[in-house]
């Protein structure tokens, strides 16, 4: 349902003839008045949407994940970043013709604020955005084939998991908000210790001033927030998870074999990207996908026991690719040496040409 907003205007008196606009904590919002054109959960994404800032370049439309991916470790959004890779080179640092893929990836902003300040705010986490769009691909399909072959145990599960998940950021976002209230108070009091020693001498104007701005700076960024947190508390404590309209978004599909923009607004909610541990072959990286309706899904597996000959075989296989990876690095180490002596040698045969004189004319002459 629709809302009706009254009281857009006043007038100071009966007397003055120009309106004026309501302040925005003052209007009278009355709920549920009229029939909505469209359903409260697409309004609330379409904002979600266009409060995002996509930016077209020249490799072509923006990139739709944008605005879903957060590092997992700070918080901060992730940047998309695509261009040209340039040239292909060979095993020995040569052009070889050939043209590198477009580069398309994400990496956390406050790592690259941290480049521009020559500080470390995070790390990387970076992730391709080929590598993202197959893992979403990927999950979206388990998680719909999961909850319409099992229906009553996806919804059970949902519900679940979601009290817990309500529970847990409540208590850490009440824990935040008392440190936030408690610091509060202390500048409060530190903001009236500062007058009495500025009007005992005791504190210079220029000192106090300087300490008065700071204070209030922070005891503004404070109140901020206090009042989303508790905005936050309140939409946690009314939030109820529906999976029915989950189910219904799955009837919605029939076709998963290709990962579209409205899949990715419709189904997720947001990404979270984890730093990679180990390099190479054994380089692994942790993507959390959260959908929207019912959060971060859970597909029960069955347990694999691997036999005392399993396990065996799978070290035997790590200690030969471990083998291979070593020998690989040795052998292209020497070719490397190999092509760098030669190049060098074809450098000292080559004749060099006399150094070039100037007459007296100003002119260069062999």
């Amino acid at each position: 349902m629709g809302h009706t907003v009254n009281f857009r205007t006043y007038k100071e008196s009966y007397k003055d003839k120009r309106s004026k606009m309501t302040p925005t904590e003052d209007l009278v919002i009355l709920e549920d008045t009229q029939e909505a054109i469209i359903d409260k959960e697409t309004w609330e994404r379409v904002q979600s949407l266009r409060k995002t800032v996509r930016r077209t370049d020249t490799i072509g439309a923006a990139n739709p994940l944008t605005g879903l991916m957060f590092c997992a470790d700070c918080g901060a959004k992730m940047y998309n970043h695509r261009g040209k890779a340039g040239n292909a080179r060979d095993w020995a640092g040569r052009p070889n013709g050939r043209k590198r893929p477009d580069r398309d990836e994400y990496n956390c902003s406050r790592y690259d604020l941290g480049n521009q300040h020559y500080d470390k705010y995070c790390t990387t986490h970076l992730i391709r955005t080929a590598v993202v769009n197959q893992l979403l691909l990927e999950a979206i399909k388990e998680v719909c084939d999961y909850a319409l072959n099992n229906e009553t145990a996806f919804m059970e599960q949902v519900c679940s998991a979601s009290s817990e998940r309500q529970t847990k950021a409540a208590k850490a976002i009440q824990h935040r908000k008392q440190r936030s209230e408690k610091r509060t108070d202390e500048l409060s009091r530190l903001i009236r210790k500062l007058y009495e020693d500025n009007v005992n001498g005791k504190l210079s104007d220029k000192l106090f001033e300087q300490m008065l701005h700071d204070f209030e700076v922070e005891l503004e960024e404070l109140t901020e927030s206090i009042a989303q947190d508790q905005q936050e508390l309140d939409r946690i404590s009314r939030e109820n998870v529906n999976a029915e309209k989950f189910l219904a978004l799955v009837k919605k599909y029939t076709d998963f074999s290709e990962l579209t923009p409205a899949m990715i607004n419709e189904f997720v909610e947001k990404i979270l990207v984890h730093q990679a541990e180990g390099k190479g072959a054994s380089r692994t990286q942790e993507v959390e996908i959260f959908f929207n309706f019912v959060g971060k899904v859970e597909i029960p597996h069955e347990e694999i026991i691997l036999t005392e000959e399993e396990k065996a075989a799978l070290a035997e296989q790590e200690r030969r690719r471990a083998k291979k990876a070593e020998y690989n690095r040795r052998y292209m180490e020497k070719k490397r040496r190999q092509w760098k002596e030669q190049r060098e040698r074809e450098q000292a045969q080559e004749p060099h040409e006399p150094p070039s004189a100037i007459d007296e004319k100003g002119e260069r002459t062999a």
